[in-house]
């Protein structure tokens, strides 16, 4: 009478997600980074051109808190942005995939970039924004701890992180800030350009990119801190710096996802 399999036979058949990231070194970041910026040089037009349309869109949010008497809300927002950045950057993986196979890259495939797999892409985007909305609430509620008797203004909040009780508002803030951005850049490190590459759902995505962040701590950091060096150099010129640093950004993470997620299933990218 012939023996049956053992029940664990087909799980163990199934390729593990852990399987489909590779392990990389400290040396690929920059790497990265140079495949990015060959991709900006390369498509230069599209690229700047949808900089530039983010940029533009940013400073007319940040003038409609300024008109709105919101003004308190502009630097928690730019620090909101760095926790969707990975939707926003969807047409700057678009043009590296365009041009890894040989095609022509545009703005209307960039911006439409979303349809490969529009479900899952839209719903990882709005989870983003509500991210970004709860860390806004945080941010306000963390000063409303530090000073209740102070309004939130822009002149009142200067005012009272200059204080030696606002030093420590600034550590807290900066801690509850930094546990956003860690979650937020382990979900999102290569979730949303797998999700249009091989039109992933988003648990699958979002796992391995965890994944890919734990097997990798080391490098993954350090890809982690280019990120916010690059945002923070295209922030502190009044936004316009990111019109080059969110495509140079954008187009290397897309080879980050590449090195990460190889087509193999796995092993160590040369």
């Amino acid at each position: 009478m012939p023996t049956e399999p053992p029940a664990t036979a087909a799980v163990e058949s199934r390729p593990v997600l852990s399987d489909r990231v590779a392990t990389v070194t400290l040396d690929h970041p920059w790497q990265w980074l140079q495949a990015g910026w060959r991709d900006l040089v390369t498509a230069w037009p599209v690229s700047l051109g949808l900089g530039a349309l983010f940029t533009g869109t940013g400073l007319l949010l940040s003038l409609g808190l300024a008109l709105a008497g919101m003004g308190y809300l502009i630097t928690s927002t730019i620090a909101g942005f760095m926790l969707v950045a990975p939707g926003l950057a969807m047409g700057f993986y678009d043009i590296s995939r365009r041009l890894e196979r040989g095609e022509r890259p545009s703005v209307w495939s960039a911006l439409t970039a979303w349809r490969t797999n529009p479900v899952h892409m839209l719903s990882f985007g709005i989870a983003l924004m509500f991210f970004m909305m709860i860390w806004l609430r945080f941010a306000a509620l963390v000063f409303a701890i530090f000073f209740p008797y102070v309004s939130m203004s822009w002149g009142s909040m200067l005012n009272q992180t200059l204080s030696a009780e606002g030093l420590v508002f600034l550590a807290v803030g900066g801690a509850v800030g930094a546990v956003f951005a860690a979650i937020a850049f382990m979900c999102a490190a290569v979730s949303m350009p797998m999700m249009m590459d091989r039109r992933s759902d988003v648990f699958e995505a979002v796992v391995t990119s965890i994944l890919a962040v734990v097997r990798n701590p080391a490098p993954m950091a350090l890809w982690a801190g280019l990120i916010v060096v690059f945002t923070e150099a295209g922030l502190v010129t009044l936004l316009i710096g990111l019109t080059v640093t969110l495509p140079l950004i954008g187009h290397a993470s897309w080879h980050a996802y590449r090195t990460l997620v190889p087509d193999d299933a796995g092993g160590t990218p040369e």
